[in-house]
């Protein structure tokens, strides 16, 4: 199969290829692979590539065949590297399949490589020390977003039709707005992190994916949703699967919009502009649409504090287990300045402050689960301004200490953390473009707890209605030269 051919197809469409006989799994993989070394010298996205795996996918599984990159951080493949975007990790293998990735192993998805991540995902942006910076395929000046910025651009550039990606303040869905793609973060519990974990970042953290297309985001969830013995949450079991809720229609739906955030920076024009039209395209299919104030449970500061303590005493206990595996040390030959400030930081975070800081992700949690008892879902921008230029991020932080580091990335990405306080589902959907620069504008909906099925019924009417399908950024493995 040639580039351009595979390119057209999302997952759910090669898998079908697979299954009735048009094409194998190894051309898929070549196709894949061609793509990559297309795009990636551009992009920045895919930092290691494995050889073909020896153990077969299942012929029967319903992603069998389909290419696949795992994000270098939180999924363990056996005999392969995940280095978390460090170089206090650099050069780890992982000794056996984490949970997850045994779920994608029986999914029959083929695993052929790993994507850019921030070290420790501690950014909203992919500008690693150890790799260098991703870059956006829409305009390679800008940001890939973060944390999972590897496999939003390698996704949105056509090297796979989806890829694993995590989550613990917008790391899904803020690489999908940037990147134009569809990205779900699921409610907690939803997705095991085991056997080695039982939570990551005290529940802040979940498993899930960027993609192009609904359909593939929901299939794949499908596959790797339930518990496994020991987890601490448990998400009730949806009443059918996914992938039919994708063809679903939603009903008439309740849906406040919240213009501007809680905190942080305010909403740009072209991202306001964007907003206006969502609204309008939603009351065009039947939806209510009301402007709303959702109280948080917490004010501003007192938000990205407890979240800088929750982040930081873990991020400080993992440097300690790393740099105790690996014989390093914890200092600047190892440790990007902003992450080796937030380690300083998290060290001297007090037992009492700890639980503080979960006390007060219990009353936001309260607090917004009332909101959807009066409204089915919350709309507001994904990120409230256009994918930044690389280097922004950076300006200064040298300076800052670990909680001037959280405040700066909470205040620019001031949307979409409390749904990972909360643990309530929440996506990002492709719905328009910036009509200045062409560049992608996600919007965010969020939903009750365990209610991911009300999203996908809501993303697969969107995605037939708006105008954003069918776009390909400049960088396209479909067209290697530009558009």
């Amino acid at each position: 199969m040639r580039v351009t051919e595979y390119v057209n197809f999302d997952a759910v469409g090669l898998a079908e290829l697979v299954a009735k006989g048009e094409v194998t799994s190894a051309e898929l993989e070549a196709a894949a692979r061609e793509a990559a070394q297309a795009v990636n010298p551009r992009i920045n996205a895919v930092v290691e590539t494995w050889p073909a795996d020896d153990e077969p996918s299942p012929g029967s599984a319903p992603l069998a065949g389909v290419p696949f990159l795992i994000k270098d951080l939180g999924v363990a493949m056996a005999g392969r590297r995940m280095e978390l975007g460090s170089r206090l990790a650099a050069g780890n293998v992982a000794g056996a399949d984490s949970a997850l990735m045994r779920r994608f192993r029986r999914a029959g998805l083929v695993t052929f490589g790993r994507t850019a991540t921030p070290e420790m995902a501690y950014s909203v942006t992919t500008e690693p020390v150890l790799y260098g910076a991703t870059r956006n395929p829409w305009d390679l000046e800008r940001s890939a977003g973060g944390s999972s910025g590897g496999s939003g651009a390698a996704v949105a550039a056509g090297v796979v039709p989806i890829a694993h990606a995590t989550d613990a303040a917008g790391s899904i869905r803020i690489p999908a707005a940037y990147n134009g793609l569809f990205g779900l973060k699921p409610t907690r519990g939803r997705v095991s992190m085991g056997p080695d974990l039982d939570e990551i970042f005290n529940g802040l953290a979940v498993q899930g994916s960027v993609s192009r297309t609904v359909r593939d985001s929901a299939a794949l969830l499908d596959q790797i949703r339930g518990p496994e013995p020991g987890d601490p949450y448990f998400a009730e079991e949806p009443s059918r699967p996914y992938a039919e809720e994708v063809t679903r229609h939603p009903g008439a739906l309740r849906i406040g919009v919240l213009a501007q955030a809680w905190g942080g920076r305010r909403t740009t024009a072209p991202v306001a502009d964007a907003l206006s039209r969502t609204v309008r395209l939603l009351e065009s299919l039947g939806h209510r649409v009301t402007e709303v104030e959702v109280d948080l449970g917490a004010d501003w500061e007192e938000f990205v504090l407890a979240n800088t303590r929750l982040w930081t005493a873990n991020l400080a206990a993992s440097v300690d287990e790393l740099a105790a595996a690996f014989d390093r040390p914890v200092d600047s030959s190892t440790l990007e300045p902003v992450i080796l400030a937030s380690y300083h930081y998290g060290r001297r975070v007090s037992g009492v402050q700890f639980v503080t800081a979960l006390s007060i992700r219990n009353r936001i949690a309260r607090s917004l689960a009332r909101y959807f008892d009066a409204h089915d879902m919350l709309l507001t921008p994904t990120m409230p301004e256009l994918p930044v230029p690389l280097g922004t991020y950076a300006e200064g932080a040298e300076a800052l200490d670990g909680l001037g580091w959280l405040r700066r990335i909470f205040d620019r990405s001031p949307f979409t953390a409390a749904f990972n306080v909360a643990g309530t589902p929440a996506m990002s959907v492709p719905v328009t473009a910036d009509a200045g620069t062409g560049l992608p504008v996600g919007m965010q909906f969020a939903a009750g707890y365990g209610l991911e099925g009300r999203l996908f019924r809501l993303a697969g009417q969107l995605e037939k209605a708006s105008p954003w399908s069918g776009r390909t950024p400049t960088v396209w493995a479909g067209n290697s030269t530009g558009r």
